[in-house]
């Protein structure tokens, strides 16, 4: 037994189909592609959702509402998720990512009210609810607005 006597088994490997080779093959004149037409010629691909020249799908629904590119993403954060943090931390934007409160900075980040904080922490954001800057505050720690 050698490397160059190794084959593959009986039956595993089928000759390729050789079409267009004369009529006696079964597949010549139009090598299995039909007569005339868009699929008998060479580079035929069929465009995303073309429906055979009816009107498709897409352009039969209606166009509903209105994206706002201007919009800026803003990233809800609430008092419970900062319980974790140990007392007098500075929680930014970037502290909540890599402790993993949140998944993405965003544009902006927002501290919400609900659940109970019980540690002073000096919270930077881009906006507070007032409920949640009131809570903070009462536990002793300290606001501070991001601008950008």
């Amino acid at each position: 037994m050698s490397l160059s006597k190794l084959t593959p088994a009986k039956g595993a490997v089928k000759s390729r189909k050789r079409v267009g080779r004369g009529p006696g093959s079964g597949l010549g004149k139009t090598a299995g592609r039909g007569s005339k037409g868009a699929r008998s010629r060479s580079g035929y691909s069929k465009r995303r959702g073309f429906e055979g020249g009816q009107m498709p799908l897409i352009r039969r629904m209606p166009k509903r509402g209105f994206h706002n590119k201007f919009a800026e993403d803003v990233v809800a954060v609430n008092l419970r998720d900062l319980e974790g943090f140990a007392e007098g931390t500075v929680v930014t934007p970037e502290v909540l990512q890599a402790s993993r409160r949140i998944r993405r900075t965003g544009d902006r980040v927002k501290i919400l009210g609900e659940g109970t904080l019980t540690k002073a922490l000096v919270v930077h954001a881009h906006g507070f609810s007032a409920s949640a800057k009131a809570k903070i505050e009462s536990a002793g720690g300290r606001v501070e607005m991001l601008t950008s």
